[in-house]
């Protein structure tokens, strides 16, 4: 490989690990603050799965954003010719959060959410690659829409959402490395550098909850990286335990129908278990016996963790098969 190339892939390798640090930092400082005004502002939302039900910080994922934000602008200035596909990305993953946001303060319905999603994944078609049709560009902002649902649906647990968002840009970020695509992992890292920082957060006990301006975001982030890096067959494997859960949803009760559902309990003993009725669920599907909650949101990373590894080793094929 040429030697300029090589230190270009140096450059860039060492750019997004600064621009995750730095998405880490603001995330990580700006979270407590955050806290105490959603908390004064009374934004918040019940524990339900502690035997003393706390009342906790909602709609924290806005830390997640700021951090990103600025995470993605270092990456504009430090490489101004991918200025367009970041800023691009960037605008994005904000409208979409901007819909968690909605959703979070005033409670949208099914359709209007998915609407909302597919319009905020419009901008995407801007950086498309050349020649591929309609049909393909068309598919760029329902992929948006998709993937955020998918992330937002695997939910509830402290640490569960973010700590598998945490996962699959790990795999994303490295996966890119394997096969040389620097300037999306730039995307990906400042994610991932956010993700951590609130996990320290929302982790069991959780401080602060996401909401959908924080789950939201894990998904569109996924596709973004997977259009622009050409990886989508890796993001479809990070995202199939999140594809598992909806299924299990959309198998038990249907689409768009939540009625009628028991959420799971937490007994004396502080173990959570699943009451009768309501649907079925990854989570549920692990509770056939009770067990805390720590231990379950330990054996979800773990899948995710699975599939975040398997992405790792496609990436590592793929590269191969192309040499």
């Amino acid at each position: 490989m040429d030697l300029n190339i090589i230190t270009q892939y140096q450059g860039l390798l060492i750019s997004s690990i600064i621009c995750g640090i730095i998405a880490f930092l603001i995330t990580f400082l700006s979270m407590p603050r955050l806290i105490k005004k959603l908390k004064s502002a009374e934004i918040v939302g019940r524990d339900i799965h502690k035997p003393s039900k706390p009342m906790v910080a909602e709609m924290g994922g806005i830390g997640i954003l700021f951090g990103f934000t600025i995470g993605m602008f270092l990456g504009v200035y430090l490489y101004p010719q991918l200025q367009e596909q970041l800023i691009v990305s960037l605008v994005v993953i904000l409208l979409v959060g901007i819909v968690g946001m909605v959703d979070d303060l005033v409670q949208l319905s099914s359709q209007e959410k998915l609407i909302l999603l597919w319009l905020a994944g419009l901008p995407l078609i801007w950086i498309a690659p050349p020649n591929v049709g309609l049909i393909y560009m068309l598919a760029m902002p329902f992929a948006v829409t998709i993937a955020s649902n998918l992330t937002n649906m695997l939910a509830g647990l402290n640490g569960i959402e973010s700590g598998l968002g945490a996962i699959a840009m790990t795999s994303l970020s490295v996966s890119c490395i394997i096969m040389g695509k620097m300037d999306v992992a730039l995307i990906s890292m400042a994610m991932l550098g956010a993700l951590l920082a609130f996990l320290y957060y929302n982790r069991h006990p959780s401080r602060v909850f996401p909401g959908d301006v924080g789950t939201l975001i894990i998904g569109a982030t996924i596709v973004v990286v997977a259009f622009i890096g050409r990886v989508k067959i890796i993001a479809l494997i990070v995202l199939i335990p999140n594809i598992i859960d909806s299924l299990l949803k959309f198998y038990s009760v249907g689409v768009m129908e939540r009625q009628n559902h028991q959420p799971t309990q937490v007994g004396e003993d502080g173990k959570l278990q699943v009451p009768e009725g309501g649907f079925n669920s990854l989570i549920r599907w692990i509770l056939k016996r009770p067990m805390e909650e720590k231990n379950v949101v330990i054996l979800v990373w773990g899948i995710g963790m699975f599939f975040g590894l398997l992405g790792i080793l496609m990436a590592y094929f793929l590269k191969n098969s192309l040499i």
